[in-house]
């Protein structure tokens, strides 16, 4: 009976929140003694895929409700004509969505892969679940009832031998890795200014699998926005030369930060740690491997400052060791409230709703920190992984150069100090020099937006604030092929003298009639204009465009209103200028999605 009692969970996860829900549910299995392998999708022996007595399913819908890089394998092998309906007869399985509603494919690759296991012959046991980033507690409000609803239904499936228990919350389950630390006088990963490539490598970061970094030199960093405006917002320049890297117009830069030099003095004071210590990894158990970025001898600077995500919102596996290490009892009655199904109210107040960091919380519970064993430190932060830019410029016109737009992120919250962003702060620190180069790690990769290819094809483009990067990129790229297209953006900011990126550059284009510019300024008068206001004052024009001359419109910019303000925009538009019914145009615009005549990408 007991060679029976196992499950694999295989996750397709972009930014690693699929990822730490598998590895939770692994946790979980192994507290009711079940023997358990989490892996993701695309490193998975998929011929084992039928033998298995249970499998679930933990995955991430990306952009145009796309899997993620690290399930794409997977993905086209399920896809596959040639599968006959039923290969998987029998296979127990679940499936365990993340997305977010504010895209219109919310949870589209679980509900997709659902079908598709159950076409197959899979036996569903245990109904789906979909989380969405976009509810007040995020993910959480889903996830923590299903992984409970799990664990039920697992016991049913596989019952506990006689006298057999299931390990209570109280115990406290091994680390992930044993660290040994190492002679000071040894040479370590992160003593080096410039790291070992392969130090670098993430595996299933969002960047494509086993793709090393190139680290471009910066040699320009210049503010765009006036000085005395509210936000800072940079026009990054990055030397490519070397690099053999080739992007085009939609594709998006990763950018492997590091954290803020205060936050990783503080979180070593904190834990009471030397940054010029060294440790080297193992994985305690045997079948697994240690991953690139972590092998070697690895100075406790280095992990702080590059791999330990210290200023991001604790994830609960980190409140449930946190109340293993404390010997307080004031932190331990707080803490076992976190921990429990009635006091995520709480915790979401104190911690999520506030943003509250995984350094303030340590020093809210000074108890607690100042026992936490070193090993735990890797499953109670997650990895510090890349961020995402669209690319703001063509090769076509800067061959050797690569430029991102990025707002520098900065914002309060009821908390004394403000939220900061760790990557656009990074950025915004790195001052050229002549003299000692300094280099960013970047990747590159093919982004959500597919522009047309016949290149007589109008291009409506819609993007407010920094969601005209993409769009700078294909105005230049289209203009230097020479595309006779025609380009149609609408730009969105405060103030024309503020906040209007590029003006000099797209009002020179519009003037030789390379581009039809319209431009909402929202603080420069009485009442606030935004793009959509544009859009319905031109709705005769806009009609035109779409439905005689076939134009295709691209929509980036921040997720909270602006998506679905548009949206409604357009709708209103073909119900306006055709005639059509509330339910014709929403269907009308779902047929736009489908052709991909209608895009987004959109961030939060």
């Amino acid at each position: 009976m007991e060679d029976v009692r196992t499950m694999v969970i295989l996750f397709g996860s972009q930014t690693g929140t699929a990822e730490d829900a598998a590895r939770r549910i692994g946790r979980e299995a192994v507290r009711h003694h079940v023997s358990v392998r989490v892996s993701a999708l695309d490193s998975y022996n998929r011929s084992n895929l039928v033998n298995e007595p249970l499998v679930i399913f933990v995955v991430a819908t990306t952009g145009q409700g796309d899997p993620p890089d690290n399930m794409k394998q997977f993905w086209q092998f399920l896809w596959r004509k040639k599968l006959p309906l039923g290969c998987l007869e029998g296979l127990k399985f679940g499936i365990l969505g993340f997305g977010d509603s504010s895209y219109q494919k919310f949870n589209f690759i679980a509900k997709k892969l659902r079908r598709r296991m159950q076409h197959l012959g899979g036996c569903e046991v245990i109904e789906p679940g979909f989380s969405d980033d976009q509810h007040d507690y995020g993910s959480e409000f889903v996830v923590s009832p299903w992984i409970k609803e799990l664990m039920t239904k697992i016991l049913q499936l596989f019952p506990l031998s006689p006298g057999l228990e299931i390990i209570p919350d109280n115990t406290l389950l091994p680390s992930t890795y044993q660290a040994t630390f190492t002679d000071h006088s040894i040479s370590a990963v992160g003593s080096r200014q410039l790291p070992d490539v392969k130090a670098d490598r993430l595996e299933s970061a969002g960047t494509e699998r086993g793709q090393d970094p190139f680290h471009a030199v910066i040699t320009d960093n210049r503010r765009v926005t006036a000085t005395d405006h509210w936000q800072d917002v940079r026009l990054i320049t990055l030397d490519i030369t070397g690099s053999k890297l080739k992007y085009f117009a939609g594709d998006i830069c990763y950018v492997q930060p590091k954290n803020m030099a205060d936050t990783v003095n503080e979180f070593i004071q904190l834990l009471g740690l030397n940054s010029s210590d060294a440790v080297i990894l193992r994985c305690l158990d045997e079948k697994e491997e240690v991953p690139v970025r972590l092998r070697g001898r690895l100075t406790i600077q280095y992990l702080v400052e590059s791999y330990f995500d210290i200023n991001s919102i604790p994830k609960m596996y980190f409140w449930e060791l946190l109340l293993h290490f404390t010997d307080n009892e004031l932190e331990k009655s707080k803490l076992t409230e976190f921990c429990s199904a009635q006091g995520q109210e709480e915790l979401f107040n104190y911690c999520n709703r506030p943003k509250r960091s995984i350094v303030e919380v340590l020093k809210d519970f000074p108890g607690a920190t100042c026992h936490i064993q070193f090993n735990y430190l890797f499953d109670m932060i997650p990895p510090l992984r890349p961020r995402a830019f669209s690319i703001a410029s063509s090769q076509l016109v800067v061959p050797n150069q690569l430029q991102l737009l990025v707002a520098v992120v900065k914002y309060r919250t009821n908390l004394v100090a403000p939220r900061r962003g760790v990557c656009s702060h990074y950025l915004a620190g790195l001052i050229p020099s002549s003299v000692t180069p300094v280099h960013v790690p970047i990747w590159i990769k093919k982004g959500l937006f597919e522009f047309p290819s016949d290149q007589s094809t109008p291009v409506i483009m819609v993007g407010p604030g920094t969601g005209c990067a993409p769009f700078r990129a294909f105005i230049q790229e289209s203009v230097a092929q020479g595309n006779q297209g025609k380009r149609i953006l609408y730009f969105g900011c405060r103030n024309q003298t503020k906040d209007f990126y590029f003006d000099c550059e797209w009002m020179d284009l519009q003037s030789k009639g390379l581009l039809q510019l319209s431009v909402a300024f929202s603080r420069d008068q009485s009442e606030k204009v935004y793009v959509q206001h544009l859009l319905s004052q031109q709705s005769t024009s806009v009609w035109d465009l779409i439905e005689r001359e076939r134009a295709c419109v691209f929509i980036a910019g921040n997720s909270k209103n602006m998506p679905d303000a548009i949206r409604l925009q357009f709708k209103q538009i073909f119900i306006q200028e055709s005639g059509m019914t509330d339910e014709e145009a929403q269907n009308y615009l779902c047929k736009l999605d489908f052709a991909k005549r209608y895009q987004m990408e959109t961030w939060s």
